[in-house]
């Protein structure tokens, strides 16, 4: 049997890591095209291609005119970037899958659990609008000519290497020196967190997959938290119990306005998602990893590797200007 051909561009996230050494593991033959800029080393058996996506030169030179039976964009953001993967794979390869956002869902949700027929808006952030016009662009084509996508909408994904909460490693080592740090609303608004190691179950299921083709999939876990809950879970693994100071969503964003529309637009409202589409077509999605098991793995990665102890001054700034 021939392996599938799988092609990621970009490759070392969170949601690609993982995704395309499960890929491998499973047999499929996994080139990553990227930058090689990532700390992420790739997993064994996977090839890599050196070149910048926007360059359509650089580009040209490391596919030299080869196929795939899947293409997956995960750094594809705004439709003149899907137009540009449309315009070089159609014809090229069997599915094209487009990682979109559960974040581009109408904001406030009207009704809970969120499934992929929730319509799509969101009047507060750009990145979930541009999520949506690459949606439009990438529907339009499978109508028009058949072009063979399948559009992902992952929530809040991660792993060990990205700390799953607002602020990042800088509100970590606020907990652990015992300074307050900032939760927006009362921190009682539901979230759902999704390792990657489980999102990948359900992204590789859908590879090559022809029930996937022309059509669109959630993939989130079922372990819903509160704001407090995550933040004292995380707390707890870094030795620490955290002291939370709350704020609204919108004065945490008209104090930073480089983040607008993150809160009010996704982080604030509660998300709950209903996987029984994904469950139907790939039936060995089963989440497995809860934050309370993820968070110390996390909090030991972070320990022993330096160089993820970002600290953001302006976060600490910010903080201390609404706790202030």
């Amino acid at each position: 049997m021939v392996a599938m051909k799988v092609l990621f561009i970009g490759g070392t996230g969170n949601i690609s890591s993982a995704a395309s050494e499960l890929a491998s593991t499973r047999g499929m033959d996994v080139t990553l095209l990227n930058r090689g800029q990532s700390r992420r080393a790739p997993a064994d058996g996977v090839e890599v291609l050196r070149a910048d996506i926007s360059d359509a030169t650089a580009v040209d030179a490391a596919l030299a005119g080869r196929e795939f039976d899947v293409v997956v964009d995960m750094i594809a953001f705004t439709p003149d970037q899907v137009q540009r993967d449309i315009d070089r794979f159609e014809g090229r390869t069997g599915q094209y899958v487009f990682i979109s956002s559960a974040s581009a869902y109408q904001k406030p949700v009207a009704h809970l659990p969120i499934t992929e027929s929730t319509p799509l808006r969101n009047p507060y952030w750009q990145y979930s609008r541009d999520k949506i016009a690459c949606e439009d662009l990438l529907t339009r084509a499978y109508r028009d000519r058949a072009f063979p996508v399948t559009v992902l909408r992952p929530s809040h994904t991660y792993d060990k290497w990205t700390i799953p909460a607002f602020g990042g490693w800088t509100a970590i080592d606020r907990i652990r020196r015992g300074e307050e740090i900032i939760v927006h609303g009362d921190g009682t608004s539901l979230w759902t967190l999704t390792h990657a190691s489980d999102f990948a179950v359900g992204f590789v299921g859908l590879l090559g997959n022809s029930l996937a083709y022309g059509d669109t999939f959630q993939i989130t876990s079922d372990f819903v938290y509160t704001w407090n809950e995550i933040y004292s879970i995380l707390g707890r693994a870094a030795g620490a119990e955290p002291k939370l100071r709350y704020a609204t969503s919108a004065a945490i964003e008209r104090a930073a306005p480089e983040r607008a529309g993150q809160l009010t637009g996704d982080m604030a409202h509660s998300v709950v998602f209903d996987n029984t589409k994904i469950r139907r077509v790939v039936p060995d999605f089963n989440p497995t990893v809860a934050l309370h098991h993820a968070a110390n793995e996390l909090i030991s990665w972070h320990d022993a590797h330096s160089e993820l102890q970002r600290l953001d001054p302006g976060l600490n700034a910010l903080f201390n200007e609404l706790i202030g």
